[in-house]
């Protein structure tokens, strides 16, 4: 059954903003709005990574290229097996309680995540990522972080871009050469049951 959700900018007039500041980014988290999000293994960050991550390109750009050079890395790929169907679960188990979930995609070294946050996006994220990183370094028998400190956020400006975003998520495994994204690697509210 598809779940009635979709692309809302939220209350007029409402919206609360605040400017946290995480690490070098600074994220932009307004009550009832839609985030795109993407974070990643801390085995996935080496030296090119972190020279992508330096580079003088308006934010967007700079994402969509470390984005690209994850979808090739090999580094922190732990994402996939077992790890992946713990995880795709572990995920859905938070819609209602965290976020109301629309989709997301799980790439073997990053997690792409289109939400809308029920409390403070840093809230969020650190259970979700706090959480899921203590359970998965239990089934890999390893200690120390997991994820990345960092994470990239954007808000959801309106509909079309509710809708690349959507789009963007749900294609990003066809880079793994997977005839086409389904569960565990990718959900979202608008697709058959089954894909």
């Amino acid at each position: 059954m598809k779940k009635n959700r979709g692309f809302s900018p939220g209350p007029q007039g409402e919206a609360k903003a605040s400017l946290p500041r995480h690490r070098h980014l600074p994220h932009l988290d307004i009550e009832n709005h839609y985030q795109f999000i993407t974070f990643r293994t801390q085995d996935s960050v080496d030296g090119y990574l972190k020279k992508l991550a330096q580079q003088n390109l308006p934010n967007g750009k700079r994402q969509l290229a470390i984005d690209k050079y994850l979808d090739q890395s090999k580094n922190g790929a732990y994402l996939n097996n077992d790890i992946l169907v713990f995880f795709s679960e572990f995920i859905k188990t938070k819609d209602t309680v965290l976020y109301e979930l629309i989709a997301f995609c799980i790439m073997p070294n990053h997690v792409h995540l289109l939400i809308k946050p029920l409390d403070k996006l840093a809230k969020v994220m650190q259970k979700l990522k706090g959480g899921g990183a203590k359970l998965i370094n239990e089934m890999l028998g390893r200690k120390g972080s997991f994820w990345a400190v960092d994470y990239y956020d954007k808000l959801i400006r309106d509909e079309k871009h509710f809708s690349v975003v959507y789009e963007y998520i749900k294609n990003n495994p066809a880079v793994l050469g997977e005839a086409k994204a389904s569960p565990p690697r990718f959900y979202g509210i608008y697709e058959e049951p089954g894909l």
